[in-house]
């Protein structure tokens, strides 16, 4: 059966200016490792041959229909504004509506060089590449908003870093690709022609209901609290927060160096160049807001008096920190079994991940032991758990639905830092069948099965992960 991708594009439609016109560039050898087959009956794709499959995914066949392209964009890295960073080593070919009415963007990474990569030869090794695949679907499956992995490609090729390494291509979809950076670029170029037709283009495409650059604005807000807040749920580190990695459509998008936490602690950090912690665990709130000010900085450039709008967008802002914490703590009752916020829960959930941090307690596991009522046992010092199980059994003595709510909230699997790095060993040396296996255990991440138990288990002491990297 031949492929058909139903494109329906409409950012190539906008000026050139959003954007460089490219083709993705021809690969040695494509291969297909894997396919998601529901993803793609959901954008509306029949499947075609492996063959065929791999020659459009790995970028040697540019489909009918598509009209790539490299968008453009710049953004704060580690709170430096850089004036233009855009799509260095990945490439758009199209949008498609799928088949439940939403639109979609289909971009291939590490699909060769564009005007935008910065002398980099715009290639993604297969570590990287799996690794997306993997933390992406597995986010989806725990019910986060997420950019998902339709295909990924061995290129056959190799990519050369601090040694020579097996290239790969990721096919990306998200809502869109649309960064708080694609707005910066164009305010502080001060061209506000083009920032408008974004800003325009942004809320049809995802925010119909929003009134204006400030409405916007507030949308963007909502849909970063509930994302951060999911994050922190289940104890996941971005680990490279830029700006240019922050959608407007409130989906985690550019998996580098992420991570989720094993032994829980506030501050913690794996990314390699997060040398100051600026984007530890604990941090990630705060620096959604200080992402969505640059982005109130960029849109109330729109208003001929931008002092006009300056009170609404600083309150749009401001409020920010507390919608945060009511979303957080709402999803930390929830993993306690509280299904209405009351006066002292802040603090009940506060002093279990002091516990947790105290005693070294492994952040997933605890929590299902929780529910599964043995959660002393993560503790060294179960005599502090002790303590504070028994204000937490006196306060669910008046919620319901208890057991069903921490089930829905505790996900029994995660994709743990040493298992990953496990799979794209094996991987790299030919063997697939770590990555598929933890595709197929990550799907039902809430379901408890024996085939699966070994991917609870916290990393032995020579399997700790101490830093991951950025996916170049």
């Amino acid at each position: 059966m031949t492929l058909d991708i139903p494109f329906d594009n409409t950012y190539a439609q906008l000026a050139p200016e959003f954007y460089s016109r490219q083709a993705p560039t021809p690969v040695k050898s494509p291969r297909l490792i894997a396919f998601n087959d529901a993803l793609a009956a959901r954008l509306g794709i029949t499947r075609g041959r492996d063959e065929e499959l791999a020659d459009i995914f790995g970028g040697n066949v540019v489909p009918t229909g598509a009209d790539p392209l490299a968008q453009l964009y710049a953004g704060h890295q580690f709170g430096s504004y850089n004036p233009q960073l855009g799509d260095g080593r990945a490439v758009l070919l199209g949008e498609v509506v799928g088949t439940d009415g939403i639109r979609r963007d289909i971009q291939l990474k590490g699909s060769g060089p564009t005007p935008y990569s910065r002398n980099g030869d715009g290639r993604a090794w297969l570590g990287p590449v799996l690794r997306e695949y993997v933390v992406s679907e597995a986010m989806h499956a725990l019910g986060i908003p997420t950019t998902r992995a339709l295909a990924a490609v061995e290129t056959g090729e190799t990519v050369w870093r601090e040694g020579g390494l097996p290239g790969a291509v990721l096919t990306r979809v998200a809502r869109s690709h649309l960064r708080v950076g694609t707005f910066q670029i164009f305010a502080a170029r001060g061209h506000h022609e083009a920032l408008r037709t974004l800003t325009d283009y942004a809320i049809a495409r995802h925010y119909p209901e929003a009134q204006g650059p400030m409405g916007l604005l507030r949308a963007v807000r909502d849909a970063q609290v509930e994302l951060i807040s999911a994050w922190m749920g289940v104890g996941f580190i971005h680990g490279v927060m830029n700006t240019d990695n922050s959608s407007i459509a409130g989906e985690t998008i550019d998996y580098g160096p992420c991570a989720f936490m094993d032994v829980y602690h506030p501050n913690r950090v794996f990314s390699s160049i997060d040398r100051t912690g600026r984007y530890a665990y604990a941090n990630q709130p705060q620096i959604a807001v200080w992402n969505l000010a640059q982005l109130a900085t960029a849109l109330i450039q729109l208003e001929d008096d931008p002092e006009s709008v300056l009170d609404e967008a600083t309150e749009i802002v401001h409020a920010m920190p507390d919608l945060l914490q009511e979303a957080w703590l709402r999803r930390f009752c929830a993993k306690i079994g509280i299904g209405t916020v009351a006066e002292g829960d802040l603090e009940l959930v506060s002093d279990l991940l002091q516990v947790m941090a105290q005693g070294q307690a492994d952040f997933t596991n605890s929590f299902r032991a929780l529910l599964e009522g043995h959660a002393r046992d993560q503790f060294l010092e179960p005599a502090s758990f002790d303590a504070w199980e028994a204000r937490w059994k006196e306060r669910i003595k008046s919620e319901t639905d208890t057991q069903a709510r921490m089930a829905r909230a505790n996900p029994v699997l995660i994709p743990r830092n040493h298992r990953i790095e496990q799979m794209i060993a094996s991987a790299v040396a030919g063997d697939y069948a770590p990555f598929e296996r933890l595709m197929t255990a990550l799907a039902s991440p809430f379901e408890t099965s024996e085939e699966f138990a070994d991917l609870r288990r916290p990393p032995a002491e020579d399997e700790v992960v101490q830093a991951t990297f950025c996916g170049t």
